[in-house]
């Protein structure tokens, strides 16, 4: 298998041709200014001639015996001449400048959208793989290399490519044998850009994943600011913290010595060269082979292939970081969404079935998690999963949500197999409450907009009084429009509760999922949260984990797992009656 780096160098091209389809919805704006680019460098071009023809040719007339009114009057229109060129270069630079940044950011917020959009299909394992703080950091920082490399490196590739190469032509016409003296020089940077190139990428791209690293122990800490306070661990926190930037800075340091290095060698080639060339133009003009004015124009031209060639190094090293990112970022989204929604469509009248269904996540695959559950709920019915930690509850819900596959066995809703259906729309019809409600960082009416996204301030009010929690959103000064902060923190645990029933009424589900949690609740938040609950799971069909007497006895089926299986069925009284498994839960769990 090719090493990261390797794949750095063999698909660097690929990534560039990536992110520039990026530009192609944009072609207007960008193709205009990419000529506007190659004019304006080539109009650059025009300075040195104009030095060459006041300084070289004005010594050669005055030389000559030219008299001094007409070679002022000959200096004066060159001045002029290249103010207009000037003038009209920096006219055409100013919609250049304006162009790329628009059809860039354009382009840009395209892929930032895709990369979203697809992030958003991938199945749960990938999130439950990836640490979210280094995942959000390293796309983050990826994009912020590849928006570096659209904005600003490529322009200044294109503009330094057009002076190198028109320099070169000039000092050719101007002197063959100084411009075959200088051009030896040049496969000495090559061979160092070739060499020296693949370490910077890989340099860069360990330096962007410490960074991403660090970014994640900022995000894990924050979000459970109030865990690392109550344990006193601000100062583990930041040894933690420490510890990956110091990785980062490491990272960092090899990097800068492979770029400095390769930094000093170019620069001492290029002006050792110049140097050595320019020794040689004076021997040239002392024996009579070169004029002044050829010296000098070659001088100046010489200068421009010097600035060009010194751009390089810079140019390369973040060429070579848009390759690393690039190549993480085409892997994301090459990786192979959820299925889509091209499955059979379905309007959900509430029947589930599991048929003989096993079940072991990718990431314990030695451990089984279910091993042949059977159960079939019609709809409307009410059914209580009980069992101890670790019987398979919480897979149940995972795999009625799609978000996993049984390796063997079959779901179904309505008779219809799951697998076959459109993912969409069977998620559309069930809503879930969960244990750990996660409420976004906006206000309370977007929180329970997210049911139903586009429903009106009517349907969210009545949602709310449903839940029983219109009462106290109305004793807030803000009412609806209060900010409830980062997963929700401004809320107690029951407004928590009640914000996420009011989402799952206003969702309207023909199926509900709870995962019940009031066993954290007082009393009257439990009694508020109990009769939202009730009028939720009215005419619905319900799974509920439960975790209260309460909740069982009023069940219509409990379902009884222990260890990936359903080891009893009925009713409370029934499984009371047969003094099983369900009983020692009972009196040990379920108060």
């Amino acid at each position: 298998m090719p090493s990261d780096e390797e794949k750095g160098s063999r698909f660097s091209l690929g990534g560039l041709r990536w992110v520039l389809s990026y530009q192609k919805p944009h072609r207007r704006i960008f193709l205009p200014s990419l000529l506007a680019l190659f004019v304006t460098a080539g109009l650059a071009l025009a300075f040195p001639w104009f030095m060459k023809e006041l300084f070289g040719g004005t010594v050669a007339k005055l030389r000559e015996g030219v008299p001094a009114a007409t070679v002022i009057a000959e200096a004066d229109r060159l001045i002029f001449t290249l103010l207009g060129v000037l003038a009209v270069q920096a006219m055409i630079g100013f919609f250049r400048v304006q162009g790329f940044i628009r059809s860039g950011e354009a382009a840009l917020n395209d892929l930032r959208r895709d990369l979203f959009r697809h992030l958003l299909r991938l199945p749960v394992p990938f999130f439950q793989e990836h640490r979210s703080g280094a995942l959000s950091n390293r796309v983050s920082a990826d994009l912020g290399t590849v928006r570096e490399t659209l904005m600003t490196t490529l322009p200044q590739a294109a503009r330094q490519s057009v002076t190198l190469v028109g320099s070169v032509v000039m000092i050719f016409v101007t002197s063959w044998k100084l411009s075959l003296a200088m051009l030896a020089s040049i496969p000495f940077v090559v061979l160092a850009v070739a060499i020296a190139g693949r370490k910077v990428r890989g340099h860069s791209k360990a330096a962007q994943d410490a960074l991403a690293e660090s970014g994640t122990v900022i995000e894990e800490s924050v979000q459970a600011i109030a865990d690392v306070k109550a344990f006193t661990n601000e100062e583990f926190e930041e040894q933690r913290y420490q510890s990956s930037l110091d990785r980062f800075y490491q990272v960092t340091l090899r990097g800068a010595m492979a770029r400095a290095s390769f930094l000093a060698f170019v620069i001492f080639v290029m002006f050792g060269a110049i140097a050595g060339v320019t020794w040689l133009g004076v021997r040239m003009m002392v024996e009579g082979d070169l004029t002044e004015k050829q010296f000098s124009g070659f001088i100046l031209y010489s200068v421009f292939v010097g600035a060009s060639l010194g751009a390089m190094p810079e140019i390369v090293s973040q060429m070579q970081a848009m390759t690393g990112a690039t190549d993480r970022l085409r892997e994301i989204m090459g990786l192979k969404p959820e299925r889509d929604g091209r499955g059979e469509p379905i309007s959900l009248r509430g029947a589930v079935s599991f048929e003989n269904v096993h079940f072991r996540y990718p990431s314990r695959p030695d451990q089984a998690v279910l091993a042949g559950v059977n159960f079939a709920v019609t709809p409307g019915q009410r059914i209580a999963l009980v069992g101890p930690s670790g019987a398979g509850k919480s897979t149940v819900f995972s795999l009625l949500l799609g978000y996993y596959r049984p390796e063997q066995g079959r779901i179904s809703f309505d008779g219809c197999d799951a697998s076959s259906l459109d993912l969409q729309a069977l998620r559309e019809g069930i809503a879930v409450v969960p244990q750990e409600v996660m409420l976004f960082g906006g206000t309370i009416l977007e929180n329970i907009e997210y049911g139903r996204p586009g429903a009106t301030r009517d349907e969210i009010v009545e949602a709310a009084k449903l839940a029983n929690a219109h009462e106290f959103i109305e004793t807030r000064p803000e009412g609806y429009e209060t900010v409830v902060g980062p997963r929700g923190v401004k809320l107690s645990g029951g407004q928590r509760q009640r914000i996420a029933i009011a989402r799952a009424i206003l969702a309207d589900p023909r199926i509900l999922l709870l995962d019940e949690a009031t066993s954290a609740l007082d009393a009257e938040s439990e009694r508020l949260v109990n009769e939202a609950l009730d009028r939720l799971m009215v005419g619905r069909t319900s799974l509920v984990i439960a975790h209260r007497l309460s909740t069982v006895r009023n069940a219509d089926c409990i379902l009884v797992l222990h260890q990936g299986r359903v080891v009893e069925q009925g009713t409370h009284e029934e499984l009371m009656s047969a003094g099983g498994t369900y009983q020692v839960l009972v009196q040990t769990q379920l108060g």
